[in-house]
């Protein structure tokens, strides 16, 4: 057997993808996942959801492919990190998720940062005190659900759960339980004292677990469920955003992957564990190495949310909307006349961790259209990674090749906006299907099919799209504006 069955528990959907070893993919299918905000700064999801799209998925899969379930040797599941999922003592879902990109805790951050030495912290956990943690979930809960609190008896990640569903198992995969503020990254194991100082109940926390270690096999009541066949291994999964960047090959320093889901990612490669509150740090698939990254609260959900609220019943003469407001866009000047927008409309976690930042229209007048208000989001998130790569720059880390990965990179407008705000080149990656691939390989790797660097032959160089030279002046004074108007209004919201 030499298929392995790859799943991403994303944002704004779940992609499963199966792959015949050493270099094809057989079969792709997604299904949408509904975001809800019931209130400002709330991202929550219904794992169940997740589990209906993973059950419809498998099976057309199968039927696109015509292949059978007992040819898949492996399954590689991944997910956005690190959404909290709660099970009370009978194994049912207490509440929806809370995803990531939550801004809900800012009161119970604060909190934190005043119990806790936050250097200190930083250096053993290898992440700072912000609104990523999952004791800062954990605390909101039991200050506004005490009932639901007091029922939690396991708390994990999103494909933590979509693990346990196949398998009967639980455990927590390495880079949920290192974001998640549990894990001494020096001696690389979880610890108790760190769960208990952030607030998260140490008898909830399943074991860590890693990437490509085989955690367990699909179960009877599972197959039933999704067509698989009984006694497939899984294993540990990865993290999307981690899982992406191993698609994408980025594996030494100076690379950079530039991630474009329902939220947008910048991530590097290191063997150095350099810890800044400013950004995140994860574990790299690959064992030895590092990935110090950001990640936006918002992304493609802000642009599906735009479509849906101003575009949702405008005639686009068969395109997408998506696409046709790029056409708008690319005909708009660089800059949006100067229109600014500030993409915070979750807050934000990397790298201001503002749980309190909004998003923001800024200069807008009688001139502007849809057009320029999409092009202004579109530049928002390209000046938001150029804050991100300061930081990498400023933190000892080279970024000098920039790769784009995931759905938005498929927009030339947004590619050519991003290279212009960058001052560089940034380059597709053809054949890249997203995490759902990174998930596919480690599982591969985890049963002995395969190596690390074998799955350079699923992607190859689609080309690079070069920055505008005319457009440099427009996009630095657009920069600055940018970084000064987040500042003036900092703390407005609060």
């Amino acid at each position: 057997m030499s298929l392995v069955l790859g799943l991403d528990i994303g944002t704004t959907s779940t992609i499963g993808i199966l792959i015949e070893l050493p270099d094809r993919v057989l079969a792709m299918a997604s299904r949408p996942v509904n975001l809800n905000s019931p209130r400002a700064g709330w991202a929550e999801e219904d794992p169940e959801e997740w589990w209906g799209n993973v059950c419809a998925i498998i099976p057309d899969l199968l039927a696109q492919s015509g292949r059978k379930a007992d040819e898949i040797a492996a399954i590689g599941v991944s997910g956005m990190l690190p959404a909290v999922v709660l099970l009370d003592g009978e194994d049912r879902l207490i509440r929806p998720s809370i995803q990531q990109s939550d801004g809900r805790c800012g009161a119970e951050v604060e909190e934190m940062r005043a119990e806790i030495d936050e250097k200190a912290f930083l250096q053993r956990a290898g992440n700072g005190v912000n609104q990523q943690l999952v004791g800062a979930k954990m605390r909101w809960i039991k200050r506004h659900e005490p009932e639901n609190f007091a029922r939690v008896a396991t708390a994990f990640g999103s494909y933590d759960f979509i693990n346990w569903r196949l398998t009967g198992v639980k455990a927590i995969e390495q880079n949920w339980a290192l974001e998640a503020g549990l894990v001494d990254v020096k001696h690389d194991r979880l610890d108790p004292e760190l769960a208990r100082m952030t607030g998260v109940p140490e008898a909830a926390v399943p074991p860590k677990i890693g990437s490509h270690e085989i955690l367990g096999k699909v179960t009877a009541k599972a197959a039933e469920a999704t067509g698989l066949a009984q006694g497939t291994p899984v294993v540990g999964g990865a993290a999307d955003m981690i899982a992406s960047a191993l698609g994408a090959g980025v594996t030494k320093s100076g690379d950079v992957l530039l991630k474009f889901g329902g939220a947008v990612d910048v991530m590097t490669a290191t063997d150095r564990v350099v810890p800044d509150a400013r950004l995140y740090l994860d574990y790299h698939l690959i064992p030895g190495l590092y990935m110090p990254n950001g990640c936006m609260s918002t992304g493609g959900s802000v642009l599906n949310w735009f479509v849906k609220t101003f575009a949702a019943n405008i005639e686009t003469g068969g395109k997408s909307a998506h696409a046709w407001l790029d056409d708008l866009a690319a005909d708009r000047p660089a800059g949006s006349d100067d229109l600014t927008v500030l993409p915070y409309f979750l807050g934000e976690k990397t790298p201001l961790h503002d749980p309190s930042a909004r998003g923001v229209i800024e200069g807008l007048t009688l001139s502007h259209d849809i057009g320029h208000l999409w092009r202004a989001v579109l530049e928002a998130y390209a000046y938001a990674l150029r804050h991100h790569v300061e930081v990498l720059r400023d933190m000892g880390h080279p970024a000098d090749t920039f790769y784009v990965s995931d759905g938005g990179s498929q927009s030339t407008v947004w590619m050519g906006i991003v290279a212009d705000v960058m001052g560089a080149p940034v380059r597709r990656l053809g054949g890249h299907p997203g995490s759902c691939l990174g998930a596919a390989w480690t599982a591969a790797v985890g049963v002995g099919l395969a190596e690390w660097d074998g799955i350079a032959a699923f992607v190859s160089d689609a080309g690079q799209i070069a920055p505008k030279p005319e457009n440099r002046e427009t996009y630095e004074s657009g920069y600055a504006r940018f970084r000064e108007l987040y500042e003036r209004l900092k703390g407005f919201h609060a």
